[in-house]
């Protein structure tokens, strides 16, 4: 559905976020934007989610919106991301069955007043909602339909939010297949990692029918700070994503070649960061990236292989409508060679570490 010219203007009225936390891209702040045709703002080793393979850390107990649910839900991947949604969905009212493949964060949930289920079918069952934070469409498509899925005892009328990054036409033919079954399907990827999923704070990128959107409504207030509508079918929510994704590998790459060539022409790369984040060339991914270079610290925020996936699924989209993506593929092979160097489950920041090992310039935290 294309944007009216109206809703562009309004959506050019955002005032542009700082950066708060390592995600993988940047999330619109409560009340910033005022864009209303496409804007609703809410009333406030495991299946692996978007942000996961991170290590920020969070409280269930924050305090956070004032949305309150009724009904039952389920949430399927209780990573970083999942375990944060789970929890809001709790908060604001809902009865909550969790399922992961890591026991142990199931039992944790259920430890914590949440619903502990042994398969994505027993965590669907009698459920208004269905919640999966997963890190791919294979994964969405097992949890969906493979045994045990959701499809067996998702009830009629109920809604599916799938929040994975894929690619739109994978996102549109799982959601006509669960759709020919009575279930409605909404495509949902989500922006802001580990602490705003427990502040109940995400940004939603949604495309879906009314009626999806309808009956995941309370879900969402609970689980958002920043809903947008971005169409009326499955799959514009994954295409809003994957541009977002491929600005922020592009950023990220390019952050890390500059931190790396300042560091090869013996510049402090503390003083190159201060100077670039107060210039022109700064970009929200130099800013929340590079201090993980200047620390010497690639705990995974979000990880290499995140990129690899989403930079390849943009190439593949690209190649399919004939349309050159020279700048993003340049990104992809430097994603892909951190990754085959035994860093893709590190910190995406790793890119900076690539480029000084293959020209033998030294970073924050290397041997000496």
């Amino acid at each position: 559905m294309p944007l009216r010219r109206s809703s562009w203007r309004a959506l050019r009225r955002c005032s542009p976020p700082r950066p708060s936390s390592s995600t993988s891209e940047p999330t619109a702040s409560r009340g910033a934007c005022r864009g209303r045709p496409l804007l609703h703002k809410p009333s406030q080793r495991s299946f692996l989610s978007e942000d996961q393979v991170m290590t920020e850390q969070f409280s269930p107990e924050v305090a956070t919106s004032g949305a309150t649910g009724t009904g039952r839900a389920a949430v399927i991947g209780l990573g970083s991301m999942g375990y944060g949604m789970a929890q809001s969905l709790k908060r604001a009212g809902f009865d909550v069955a969790g399922f992961d493949v890591n026991a142990a964060a199931v039992e944790r949930f259920a430890a914590e007043g949440g619903r502990g289920a042994s398969s994505p079918a027993e965590a669907a069952r009698d459920a208004d909602v269905v919640v999966s934070v997963v890190v791919n469409a294979a994964q969405t498509e097992t949890i969906l339909f493979g045994p045990d899925g959701v499809a067996q005892t998702l009830a009629d009328g109920a809604v599916f939010l799938s929040s994975a990054t894929m690619d739109p036409d994978v996102a549109r033919a799982l959601a006509a297949r669960l759709e020919a079954t009575g279930r409605l399907y909404l495509d949902a990827p989500i922006s802001g990692g580990a602490q705003r999923a427990a502040e109940g704070a995400l940004t939603v990128l949604a495309s879906g029918s009314p009626e999806a959107f309808a009956k995941a409504r309370p879900a969402l207030d609970a689980m958002a700070a920043r809903l947008y509508e971005l169409g009326d079918a499955p799959g514009q929510g994954a295409a809003f994503k994957m541009i977002n994704q491929l600005l922020a590998g592009v950023h990220i790459a390019a952050a890390s070649e500059a931190i790396a060539f300042a560091a090869r022409q013996g510049l402090d790369i503390a003083k190159v960061y201060e100077v670039i984040t107060a210039s022109a060339g700064n970009s929200w991914m130099f800013e929340n990236r590079m201090p993980h270079v200047v620390d010497g610290d690639y705990t995974p925020r979000s990880a290499v292989d995140i990129f690899v996936k989403d930079l390849g699924i943009i190439q593949d989209m690209a190649r399919s409508a004939k349309f050159p993506v020279p700048v993003s593929a340049a990104a992809l092979q430097m994603f892909l060679a951190t990754s085959a160097a035994g860093m893709g489950r590190d910190d995406d920041a790793s890119v900076a570490r690539l480029y000084a090992r293959i020209t033998g310039t030294r970073l924050p935290g290397d041997p000496a």
